[in-house]
């Protein structure tokens, strides 16, 4: 992707940006754009309501190209909550060329889009030599929705000039989506990481679909535009068309989910901003409650009935994959303490799932456990209780017994219940959204098929390199694609509320399943 492999090894992903921009031609850079964060009217559509107007965060020179817009049919729709999924989602989506005057149609029946909102167009362009194709522009386009009304299904049609839904013959085009309730009520969510694209992907995909989620947790390596995943932009591999496919791999599920992603080492691309996420910004809406909304936009908080989710950034903490170690400056561990005591004092959250793509507890003999999480933010989620931490990274289905103070305080037997008030923290690897599958260096384990060990051999990534480690937490292990179901179910003040949670196979088994209780407030 344009630098050196060995230059780019002893750089940061800032330095590596500024390499990449001093080394293509401001010529070439005016005549495509950078990251073009066009002009915003999303908001509001209910009586009464105004528009709100997002801010760009970067403007360049629009392109010029444009086609009949009735020959261009949007593609990769996905929606995201904004920081309250009562009231607020983002619908996103794609254009393979430039359009005019996109919007979005919205309303409570499929035969009344009458309220129409113009869209937001972020323009990517990656120039020839940026990775394995030639110049390259790609067309995002978001309309954020507030003023919303708690637990309701709306219908939604995107278009643009030339292509309205609102006409009979596109009709098939319209999607819906349903915001959080406003009081606890039973839901389901789903989860896992490394997706990319190809079969494997899409037949979770499918599943998941099935579960009929509130919301789907992808704990990062999203696309896996950059396949090689150390943050090293070289000169081979990258290609942002795969980002195409992916949006386009997800839609059945992302149009009528809220797909909320957290960032991995597969989604630093250093051409677009110094921090690697310019790409992900132009792709996603995300909501800004985080630390530092601009340096770290996949960090984030929201509540939906009775459960807190926090996605974290673990590149900012990673010793393995280093290339945005200590971008935070500490900020973003300083603010999840601050989310967790929020959280674990508000008389409306029972749970909090917390869900980042590095592993705390995994014995992948690929990348196993993340030393800086383990260092930073282990302690924190044994301080406020929380009840699961989803990860990604390693390529499979791992799950702990209840770990505290790198101990297992319990076993956790598939079918067993973990009570996260007095035991400790269980954790869940659901990497196996996809990708090519990493080894195990212990055997399979999982529900039907249990072949229990005393330990397993397997090593930690420190500051100053991997350090082997035996350890006697490793419950569930699944070497096979899979995805993570979660059943919320609420309970009345003072009674047991409870995660129901399940490991997924792509086949449709079972493949573990166990539940954390807590009383209700």
């Amino acid at each position: 992707m344009g630098v050196p492999e060995k230059l780019a090894e002893r750089m940061s992903m800032a330095e590596q940006h500024e390499y990449l921009r001093a080394r293509f031609s401001r010529r070439t850079m005016i005549r495509g754009g950078a990251v073009t964060l066009g002009a915003v009217t999303g908001g509001a559509f209910l009586p009464g309501a105004t528009a709100q107007a997002a801010v760009p965060t970067q403007r360049t020179a629009a392109t010029a190209e444009s086609v009949d817009g009735a020959l261009v049919a949007p593609f990769g729709r996905h929606l995201a909550f904004g920081n309250d999924p009562r009231t607020e989602v983002t619908v996103s989506w794609q254009v393979p060329v430039a359009v005019k005057k996109p919007f979005i149609r919205i309303g409570a029946h499929p035969w009344d889009l009458s309220r129409r909102i113009d869209a937001e167009v972020r323009t990517l362009y990656t120039p020839a030599g940026v990775g394995a194709s030639g110049d390259r522009t790609q067309y995002y386009l978001h309309a954020k929705l507030t003023h919303l009304r708690p637990g309701r299904t709306y219908y939604y049609g995107v278009g643009h000039h030339g292509f309205d839904p609102a006409e009979p013959h596109l009709a098939g085009t319209l999607g819906t989506f349903t915001t959080a309730p406003a009081h606890k009520e039973r839901f389901t969510f789903t989860a896992f990481g490394d997706e990319g694209v190809g079969y494997h992907g899409l037949a979770n995909n499918a599943l998941i679909l099935g579960q009929n989620p509130a919301f789907h947790l992808h704990a990062g390596d999203i696309a896996y535009g950059d396949p090689a995943g150390q943050g090293r932009t070289t000169d081979t591999g990258f290609d942002s068309r795969t980002w195409d496919q992916f949006l386009h791999q997800t839609e059945s599920v992302a149009k009528q989910v809220p797909w909320m992603p957290a960032y991995g080492n597969h989604d630093m691309e250093a051409w677009y901003s110094p921090n690697g996420y310019g790409g992900e910004e132009a792709r996603w809406t995300l909501p800004d409650n985080g630390p530092d909304a601009d340096n770290l936009p996949g960090v984030y908080s929201f509540v939906y009935g009775n459960t807190a989710v926090i996605s974290l950034d673990a590149n900012d903490i990673s010793f393995e994959i280093p290339a945005n170690l200590g971008i935070s400056g500490g900020t973003q561990t300083n603010w999840l303490e601050g989310q967790l005591k929020k959280f674990r004092a508000s008389k409306d959250v029972d749970f909090i799932v917390v869900f980042f793509h590095h592993c705390a507890y995994c014995t992948s003999t690929a990348h196993a456990s993340e030393g800086g999480v383990r260092q930073e933010w282990v302690p924190l989620f044994e301080k406020y209780t929380v009840d699961l931490v989803i990860n990604g990274h390693n390529h499979q289905y791992e799950r702990t017994d209840v770990i505290k103070g790198d101990k297992v305080t319990k076993k956790l037997p598939i079918g067993g219940t973990a009570y996260p008030e007095t035991e400790g923290v269980v954790y869940v690897t659901a990497g196996a959204a996809g990708r090519s599958l990493y080894a195990f260096s212990a055997p399979d384990s999982y529900e039907g098929h249990e072949h229990e060990v005393d330990s397993v051999a397997s090593f930690i990534n420190t500051k100053d390199g991997k350090v082997d480690e035996t350890v006697a937490w490793s419950r569930v292990r699944y070497l096979n694609y899979s995805f993570l179901r979660v059943d919320v179910v609420p309970a009345p003040k003072g009674r047991q509320t409870t995660l129901k949670v399940s490991g997924i196979a792509e086949t449709g088994d079972r493949i573990d399943h166990f539940t954390v209780s807590r009383r209700a407030k």
